[in-house]
């Protein structure tokens, strides 16, 4: 999962921060906007945005967290909405719904604990690729 030697060089304490940072911004719009899947994806596309012309170490991580923070606003937003539906509309409780859940919160605990991870690792210079969006950003991304 660490990779180092892709880059063909060490970061520089400063590119480690601001790609360690990436992360960390959706960490910090978790807080802020727990209730409202789309303020974590809003916060990490701003610092997409103001890093997108940073060295490719930078780019790279910050579109990794950028592409997390959007499945992940998928599929918040279906819980958000369907648990809207139950609690407003006419619908109940059902074995399809409770299971969505249980999925949902996986999920974002497992996003959760590797977002942490990553930006603890990418801070100390390392390159972590994950599963799934570690490829799809290399498709994306270019040196």
């Amino acid at each position: 999962m660490i990779v180092q030697e892709r880059f063909g060089y060490v970061p520089e304490e400063y590119e480690a921060e601001k790609a360690s940072n990436s992360y960390l911004m959706s960490l910090m719009a978790l807080l802020a906007g727990l209730p409202l899947p789309i303020v974590n994806l809003i916060a990490t596309l701003i610092f997409y945005w103001s890093n997108r012309k940073g060295t490719y170490f930078v780019r790279w991580h910050c579109t990794q967290a950028l592409l997390t923070q959007f499945s992940l606003l998928i599929l918040n937003s279906v819980g958000f909405w369907w648990t809207l539906s139950v609690i407003f509309g006419d619908r109940g409780l059902s074995s399809s719904y409770i299971a969505y859940l249980i999925t949902a919160f996986l999920f974002n605990g497992i996003e959760f604990i590797a977002t942490i991870y990553t930006a603890i690792h990418t801070r100390k210079g390392f390159h972590i690729e994950w599963w799934f969006y570690g490829g799809l950003t290399n498709l994306i991304c270019k040196a």
